[in-house]
């Protein structure tokens, strides 16, 4: 099963053949199973919908190692490459290698060329993430001298354990509120006459904890959103997003976010929660989190877990969420290296 010397296939996942995609499915099934084992297998064409339909304004660059027989794939990095106004000196990057084929300097090798891509990009910080179901990632980080820029647990709430009791309090609670507060909800893609306003809101996930990651704060536009939500739409999920605003002057407060799939029916995703500082320690927070557990139990009786991921530092959201009952799943860590750094190691 040595590959040491098998020639690394770089493509742009925009060009890339069905073939191909289909390998990178197949292969990244087998990463899942290993990093999710609850969770089912992503059916091809939903891998495929969401392949070709990911942003214009990502790059996503892509080196596969097959096996020798040019059956299936046994590795593959990835690089992200955002174009965008900020952090311009930031490029994403994954490596990714089957259990069988690891401890043979393959991905020292995909490492290598994502090095390259980051200064052709003029890239000069690398950013990557390990998690603690495959511990080989972060011994690999250590031992290329990458430093930890932030840990996480992604969080997971079994729903027959909510306590139905907190919840009906924390939306009691928020009646006192609807006086300065109305709640809504956008069901599916985002109105166009409040876009703007949406884009804006979605400035206040820049006030999460960044530990010591070296990161400016990202400012999505109307575009960079409907382009995301064209990617998340692509396979059939859906999105629900309650949000909070002031009825005197009907600027938007706050809001959360959750995705989901029929296909993949046991398991819904939180995505952001937010509340501008300036309306914090009024319960909005509860207010938001308690409506969407609420639709959730209502009409998706299917639904049996939330995972969110959040930052071991960021009090605040674990206070809610613990309160709520969510559970550590998963450690997760957000590591940065200088390309020079990679290139270094490479070099020794």
């Amino acid at each position: 099963m040595n590959t040491m010397n098998q020639e690394i296939q770089s493509i742009e996942i925009r060009t890339a053949s069905e073939t191909e995609l289909a390998a990178l499915s197949k292969f990244s099934n087998k990463i899942r199973a290993e990093r999710l084992p609850d969770d089912p297998p992503i059916a091809l064409q939903d891998h495929l919908k969401r392949f070709r339909s990911i942003p214009p304004f990502v790059d996503v660059l892509m080196d596969f190692i097959w096996s020798k027989d040019q059956s299936e794939l046994v590795a593959v990095g990835q690089s992200q490459i955002l174009n965008m106004e900020e952090n311009r000196h930031l490029s994403q990057f994954s490596i990714d290698v089957l259990p069988e084929y690891r401890q043979q300097g393959i991905g020292r090798r995909l490492l290598a060329n994502a090095a390259e891509i980051a200064v052709r990009n003029n890239r000069t910080m690398m950013l990557t993430d390990t998690n603690g179901r495959v511990p080989a990632g972060e011994i690999f980080m250590e031992k290329i001298g990458a430093a930890k820029g932030l840990e996480a647990h992604t969080n997971q709430l079994r729903l027959a354990d909510l306590n139905q009791d907190l919840l009906n309090d924390w939306l009691e609670r928020a009646e006192a509120n609807t006086a300065d507060f109305e709640l809504g909800l956008w069901d599916g893609p985002y109105p166009e006459e409040r876009l703007v306003e949406i884009a804006e809101l979605n400035d206040v996930m820049n006030q999460a904890p960044k530990g010591t990651l070296e990161i400016e704060d990202m400012h999505f536009t109307p575009e960079h959103l409907r382009q995301m939500e064209e990617n998340l739409f692509a396979d059939g999920s859906q999105r629900w997003v309650f949000y909070v605003s002031e009825r005197a002057s009907g600027a938007l407060a706050g809001f959360t976010e959750i995705a989901w799939n029929a296909r993949r029916p046991d398991v819904c995703h939180q995505g952001g929660t937010g509340v501008w500082p300036q309306y914090r320690n009024r319960g909005l927070g509860r207010w938001l989190k308690a409506a969407m557990l609420k639709k959730i139990l209502m009409e998706y009786p299917q639904i049996n877990f939330v995972r969110t991921g959040n930052a071991d530092s960021n009090a605040a959201m674990l206070k809610i969420n613990n309160e709520l009952g969510f559970k550590p799943y998963m450690t997760q860590i957000l590591w940065q290296i200088e390309t020079a750094k990679v290139q270094e190691y490479i070099r020794r």
